[in-house]
């Protein structure tokens, strides 16, 4: 089963084409967009995924739709199994058995979590500082990693203040044991302003260091480069830095959202990331990537790729270690039957897939 969101199309969509599995479906001709894929696994083995919508019919910037999907068959088939609004660039993550979502009440708004004690079907209502209200203000985010470390909770956001160049990478943690609803329980870094960088710094992933080191690594979003910057999280977890001259880092993908994780049976750092260069390409290009150190990347295996870019993507994919595989869902622009996606950045589909023995698996696309 599958979710179909096509009011008002007269023709029936025909995902036969789309790679992986189809979780929801919204055409062209709705003016809402796909958005803000986010994925998690629940203590009973269950899945869960999420998205929003963006566009001149998504209300987006007012009150933002959030949909939640459940699959009981490792992926096979998906169903619908809540609506939350408002919430924006949500992230899906377990924690002491509840599951959470962690995003923006709307684009550029607070920062607002949710908690579901029935597995995503039903949600706590963020409406004070005491309920899932943390902070107040316009703050950016997608469904960024969630971290546990040194006994706390962490996290990005960034500050959405002036032009994009300006804006401020934030990362911000609880005590693993607190409240999450309760603004009390997280501390906030200061804003880490990069204005002499003159690109946008976004997205970040709270990662740990081969040293144990906590480090927020963000795409640039410079035009046509595979570049991530490094910010360094201070011990007592309430500032960033950088350094110039070491922290900018080649890596391919690096200009678009990305999640990384460390793998302790291959000793090293994974990510699925849309490629962008050599050969040129927009998002269109999906590839799995390793690293020793977080800064040397190699590509693994191309994994998804179509010859248009204008109207096909794969992109913000969000992924999970399964064992000897690796989950992801990924916000996808694709054919479908009623003339595809408007453009690659506006996707029309939430999409499923698996790499299979990801550690062993021979290079090559996705079946």
């Amino acid at each position: 089963m599958f979710i179909l969101l096509h009011v008002g199309c007269s023709k029936i969509p025909d995902h036969s084409k789309v790679p992986g599995v189809v979780i929801s479906h919204s055409p062209a001709s709705s003016g809402r967009y796909i958005g803000s894929p986010s994925i998690a696994v629940l203590p009973n083995g269950d899945y869960v995924a999420s998205h929003d919508f963006f566009g001149p019919e998504a209300n987006h910037k007012v009150s933002p739709i959030s949909l939640v999907f459940a699959s009981s068959d490792r992926g096979e088939t998906w169903k619908q199994i809540a609506k939350i609004e408002p919430l924006f660039w949500g992230k899906l993550f377990v924690h002491n058995s509840a599951l959470y979502m962690l995003g923006t009440r709307h684009e550029y708004g607070d920062v607002l979590i949710r908690r579901s004690d029935d597995g995503g079907h039903t949600w706590t209502t963020p409406d004070s500082p005491e309920t899932g209200v943390l902070k107040v203000g316009p703050y950016h985010c997608a469904p960024c990693r969630v971290v546990v470390d040194n006994d706390r909770i962490w996290r990005s956001f960034e500050l959405a203040e002036g032009s994009r160049p300006e804006w401020s990478a934030i990362v911000i943690s609880a005590p693993v044991d607190a409240d999450l609803l309760n603004a009390s329980s997280w501390t906030f870094t200061e804003p880490y302003q990069h204005l002499w960088s003159e690109s946008q710094w976004i997205e970040g992933n709270v990662v740990l260091t081969p040293e144990g080191k906590l480090v927020n690594i963000l795409r640039t979003n410079r035009q046509g480069d595979d570049r991530a910057a490094i910010t360094w999280v201070a011990e007592d977890g309430k500032t960033l830095s950088h350094d110039r001259d070491k922290d900018l880092i080649d890596m391919p993908g690096g200009g678009v959202k990305f999640t990384i994780r460390f793998d302790e049976q291959t000793g090293r750092y994974w990510a699925v990331v849309s490629k962008q260069t050599n050969p040129e390409a927009y998002r269109n290009n999906l590839v799995l990537i390793s690293s020793d150190n977080l800064r040397d990347w190699q590509v693994e295996s191309p994994l998804l790729f179509h010859e248009d870019s204008e109207k096909h993507a794969w992109q913000y994919v969000d992924w999970l270690f399964d064992g000897n595989d690796i989950i992801f869902v990924s916000r996808t622009a694709f054919d479908d039957g009623l003339g595809g996606a408007y453009k690659a950045h506006d996707a029309n589909y939430l999409t499923f897939h698996r790499i299979a023995n990801f550690r062993t698996r021979e290079p090559g696309p996705l079946q």
